[in-house]
């Protein structure tokens, strides 16, 4: 049984390489236009940053693992939903990295930020990677699912819909195999904000000096 599930997951990120590729750059470009570029986002972004900090300050928002997972759950979700519109996945990890890359070029010290995103940011931003890619391959197997179904014309309506999801199964499951290992690191990324990034983080500061 392990051995199948570690042969499927094996056969998910290579059959898939390229969708999860395409992600990781997505996400790498809008990093790092985001912190190049702060001053051109900075009217479209800011309302954002403060909107966000003012309900932290008020308690509208507590970080708690139960509101951070929460919060980046939905995140992991809607790009997996809206990758049946394919392009807007990309929108949504793209706007994400736009905003941290942002944040991080107008924090008063960039190395404390950094240093204070790194420790849960690695499993999050994988995490989102892999929900975007999740997303594209669901657009690849309603794209194949209609494809498979307007070939066989020889077939009768239900028939040629059972033998176009039964002949394109496997790029749904792959899909929710990688959402699954997706929101897995959310969960390891939303616990290690809660309670290990601040302590990691002063002490790599204090270490740095």
């Amino acid at each position: 049984m392990l051995y199948k599930i570690k042969t499927e997951v094996k056969k998910a990120f290579v059959e898939n390489k390229s969708a999860v590729i395409a992600s990781a750059f997505i996400l790498f470009i809008s990093l790092i236009l985001g912190f190049v570029f702060a001053p051109s986002l900075h009217s479209y972004l800011n309302p954002v940053v403060e909107d966000l900090t003012n309900k932290v300050e008020t308690g509208v928002v507590q970080l708690t693992f139960q509101d951070i997972f929460i919060n980046n759950i939905m995140i992991v979700l809607q790009m997996f939903i809206y990758g049946l519109f394919f392009c807007i996945s990309a929108l949504i990890l793209a706007f994400n990295g736009f905003f941290v890359g942002y944040y991080t070029a107008i924090s008063p010290n960039i190395l404390q930020s950094i240093i204070l995103i790194l420790p849960h940011g690695i499993f999050e931003f994988t995490s989102c990677i892999l929900a975007c890619a999740s997303g594209f391959i669901l657009f690849n197997f309603v794209y194949m699912l209609f494809k498979t179904f307007l070939k066989e014309k020889e077939r009768k309506f239900i028939d040629r819909l059972f033998y176009s999801y039964e002949v394109n199964f496997d790029k749904l499951m792959q899909a929710f195999i990688i959402l699954l290992i997706a929101s897995i690191l959310m969960v390891i990324a939303g616990l290690i904000e809660v309670y290990l990034t601040i302590p990691i983080g002063k002490f790599l500061i204090s270490a740095i000096g």
